[in-house]
């Protein structure tokens, strides 16, 4: 892959950390044939990894020179599709009726809207894996009466079920981000009958 300068506006920090991109992949835990998503490939730290364990992956780059290099992995990779769109967008229907294993490195700066475009989404989803600020996987997870308990808390918890995995430091990235990260498991639960989710 070509070493495209980040950008700040796309709020990218590159995972460089051979031995947390390991650990990411033990997490994932792909199987050859699984239909997957990635969001936010960057420059393929995860993406190759992936692809090298036979899934069908379809990923999601908005930087458009980030998404001609990936592009370039399909010859070596028949199974891989690379959209240039942003995952704020994304409607799952459209690509697939089966059930995805979605995984990311999400943008920090959109990482709420993100996740809530997933939630809605549910129903296209068997799990996700995701590498977060460690403050939004600290509201994730958080229990009544925490002090990290918040609306994100909530709404997460009624779509998933949750379970953080690790936490990540800064210089497993470049640039290094000013805060720790985390990774974070989350398997969509089946709708509750009696609920409306509009009005909850």
């Amino acid at each position: 892959m070509a070493t495209n300068a980040p950008r700040k506006r796309f709020g990218q920090h590159f995972l460089v950390d051979p031995s947390i991109i390991d650990r990411i992949i033990a997490t994932i835990d792909p199987q050859a044939g699984d239909p997957m998503l990635e969001i936010g490939p960057g420059r393929g730290a995860i993406t190759i990894p992936l692809m090298e364990k036979q899934v069908y992956l379809r990923v999601i780059e908005l930087d458009r020179d980030l998404y001609r290099d990936l592009e370039k992995l399909k010859q070596q990779y028949p199974r891989l599709e690379v959209l240039n769109q942003d995952a704020l967008t994304l409607k799952l229907g459209n690509y697939t009726q089966d059930k995805l294993r979605v995984v990311g490195n999400l943008p920090y700066n959109i990482s709420s809207p993100l996740l809530f475009r997933m939630f809605e989404q549910g129903r296209f989803i068997s799990d996700m894996v995701f590498m977060l600020q460690k403050e939004v996987v600290d509201r994730l997870c958080a229990k009544p009466g925490h002090r990290d308990y918040s609306r994100l808390s909530v709404m997460a918890q009624f779509y998933c079920e949750l379970e953080w995995q690790f936490d990540v430091n800064a210089k497993a990235f470049y640039p290094p981000p000013e805060i720790t990260s985390a990774v974070v498991t989350l398997r969509p639960k089946p709708p509750a009958p009696d609920i409306d989710p509009v009005l909850f």
